[in-house]
């Protein structure tokens, strides 16, 4: 094993204790922001992922995978700050 190889073996094992401590949070968080915030740090942690995996196999066809799940991510994070904009308006 070269240099690489060991990069890419503990960047991913520290990406993987990164979702298993956000999905901790996801499953204690005491408010719906913080589970909210916690999906939204998994789907960047999912990016991330698969971006060093794109890197290690030198592929660049899984790239519009990286886009999609990074928009989709996004999409999402503006959809739940909007739910929570109009829940905090409506209480007043």
């Amino acid at each position: 094993m070269n240099l690489m190889d060991y990069a890419y073996t503990v960047t991913f094992v520290l990406l993987g204790a990164a979702v298993l401590l956000a999905l901790y949070r996801l499953l204690r968080g005491p408010s719906v922001m913080d589970r909210l915030v916690c999906l939204n740090t998994i789907s960047v942690l999912l990016v991330s992922f698969i971006a060093v995996e794109v890197a290690l196999r030198g592929d660049p066809a899984y790239i519009g995978v990286v886009i999609t799940f990074a928009l989709l991510g996004f999409v999402g994070s503006l959809t739940a700050a909007r739910f929570a904009e109009r829940r905090a308006h409506d209480r007043g």
